[in-house]
């Protein structure tokens, strides 16, 4: 609606790097000593912005990755902090909190008591042998472990991801991962055929999907989640996909993602944050969406907030233009 807007923040750093991962994040063993730097830089961007944008409604607060729960729980405490100060009232606020060996009960408690009315844990497949090979450092009792730490501490919209075709893994992997993740019974569950971007080491190896075994993979996750209650809501493919299949968003009814609707449907603008952000301003009259990129190095970024700040500026300045905007 006119008024509204999206807001995301993020934070690429993680624990470990995944092998088909392609996004524009360090893990901790080389971005350890830049967490202070970026934080600040986070922080200053958001405040730079936020008077500009204060007549404006937040529709979805999105702090994603990367993992934004690598951060050591007083980091992430100052940048949800900034992030609540410079944009309150959010009607949905998500944190990606996916990956189990980042969770503490510290990070747990400042995600309920800051008012995170949805949060992710990630598994990508509950198979150990698979999460070894991909280079992620946890098992998947971690994951039935931390899930259940949140159900208890009142966490009532969890979203899952997943991932199929993943090397090594047979139908009957996925289908094991399925089960387990049936008993956890999340409210969302992401379900992402893998695509290989130039970016990701798994590229650099002889991995090659087997098309067949992918399709019969996306079936089973469809006839999962419908058992689990969940209905599809959004579906989107990419480049380089096994088997030019696609991701799929399911979810409990009521329980959809404004912010994955927002993105998918491009329907209101978005003011992103942070190393590899990517802004975007509507003008629906003209049909016409511009777009303002951050600057992807986590270096770059932090010597050149402001300048990223004054992106966005202009990218919502009035350009002599009496088009109506979102």
């Amino acid at each position: 609606a006119p008024g509204e807007i999206d807001v995301y923040v993020g934070i690429p750093f993680c624990r470990t790097r995944c092998s088909y991962c392609s996004f524009a994040a360090l893990d901790m063993k080389h971005g350890a000593k830049l967490t202070g730097a970026y934080v600040e830089a986070i922080m200053r961007e958001m405040r730079l912005v936020a008077q500009d944008l204060s007549a404006f409604r937040v529709r979805g607060l999105y702090i994603g990755g990367g993992t934004p729960t690598a951060l050591s729980t007083g980091e992430l405490a100052r940048v949800v902090d900034c992030a609540l100060r410079c944009f309150p009232g959010a009607r949905e606020f998500t944190v990606e909190a996916g990956r189990p060996d980042t969770l503490s009960e510290d990070k747990l408690r400042l995600l309920r008591d800051a008012g995170a009315t949805r949060v992710s844990l990630n598994p990508q497949t509950m198979n150990d042998e698979t999460l070894r090979r991909v280079g992620r450092d946890h098992t998947a009792a971690d994951i039935e472990r931390v899930y259940g730490r949140m159900r208890e501490m009142g966490f009532a919209d969890i979203n899952m991801d997943l991932i199929l075709a993943l090397p090594g893994e047979t139908v009957d992997d996925v289908a094991r991962t399925l089960e387990r993740v049936a008993r956890l019974a999340p409210d969302n569950l992401t379900v992402h055929t893998l695509a290989l971007k130039r970016a990701a080491a798994l590229r650099f190896t002889d991995y090659a999907a087997d098309e067949m075994a992918a399709q019969r993979m996306v079936d089973l996750a469809a006839g999962a989640a419908a058992a689990m209650g969940l209905a599809p809501y959004y579906l989107y493919r990419q480049k380089y996909m096994a088997g030019n299949l696609e991701n799929v968003g399911y979810c409990r009814p009521g329980m959809a993602s404004l912010y994955n609707i927002d993105i998918m449907e491009e329907i209101a603008p978005i003011a992103a944050f942070g190393a590899g952000a990517i802004s975007k301003w509507l003008y629906p009259a003209a049909r016409r969406i511009e777009r303002a990129p951050n600057l992807k190095s986590v270096e770059q970024y932090i010597a050149r907030v402001d300048e990223m700040a004054e992106r966005k500026r202009a990218l919502w300045a009035p350009r002599g233009t009496k088009e109506e905007r979102a």
